[in-house]
Order: structure tokens, then sequence, then C-alpha cells
């Protein structure tokens, strides 16, 4: 079954449902989706979809952070509940041990000496972990396993 099959799935099942917040959050992916498509004029892949949903959560992470400064709870807590939706959708994320050591790998096979190299060590993770782990994260470690 394909991402987008699982997204119309999640649709239907939140509406028997009445889950308004599911619902909400599985509409605006298969909108963005749709957005994303008629933008490169071609059907996307699971891994275009799952770029879309990661982009989302990026988005989410950050309204979260701003709403927490802002003295938002109730934004926030709305803002946790779809992140929790769009998370259910990308594969399993990668643990901080587990992002460490695959960075070490990379940049092994890289040999790679110093942060000067970063941006080789990154483009060699970035199909790695894409959609698995968040970029900020993996360039942390990068930046701190090179330095």
């Amino acid at each position: 079954m394909t991402l987008k099959e699982q997204l119309d799935t999640a649709m239907k099942q939140a509406m028997k449902a009445r889950d308004d917040l599911r619902l909400s959050a599985v509409r605006m992916v298969r909108s963005t989706v749709k957005n994303r498509e008629i933008e490169q004029q071609r059907e996307l892949d699971d891994q275009g979809v799952i770029e879309v949903i990661s982009s989302m959560v990026k988005q989410r992470r950050e309204s979260i952070r701003l709403y927490g400064e802002g003295n938002r709870p109730d934004l926030v807590a709305k803002e946790e509940a779809e992140l929790a939706v769009l998370l259910g959708f990308l594969p399993a994320q990668l643990t901080g041990d587990e992002i460490a050591e695959l960075v070490a790998k990379v940049i092994g096979e890289t040999e790679a000496h110093g942060i000067k190299d970063m941006g080789r060590v990154m483009k060699a993770l970035t199909p790695l972990t894409a959609g698995r782990a968040d970029g900020k994260t993996v360039s942390d470690t990068v930046r701190r396993l090179l330095s």
C-alpha cells in the first residue's frame, strides 16, 4: 500500500470516527501533496510524499517552539497533536545513538577530517536519513563529531 493510499484510508477512518483533529491533519497533508504534484507537474512517489510530510513536521516543531515562547499553550497542544498524526505516516525515526553511529560510518567512508568536510558528509547522509531524522539533529551530530 502506497503512502497516498494510506492517507486516503486514514482520512476515511477519521471521518467514520468523527476525529476532527486527525481528519484536519490528514486533509492538510493530502492538500499539500496535491499542490506539490501540481507544482512539479508529476505524481509524487512515496519518497516525495515523505519529503512533504517531513517539511510539515519541521513546520509543526517550529510552531510549537514559537507558540511556547508566546505563552500559547492552547496552540501548542493543537500543534503537538497534529505533529503526532504526521509522525505516524513517516518511517520509524532514528534515535540519537543511531544517528551518531550512521554519521560516524559516513565520516569514515568519506574520509572527512574536519569541519570543512561537513558538506561532503551531509551530502552522503541526507539520502540515508530523509524522513527518518530531523536535518538539524543530523547536522548538529556531524558538526560535533567533526570537531
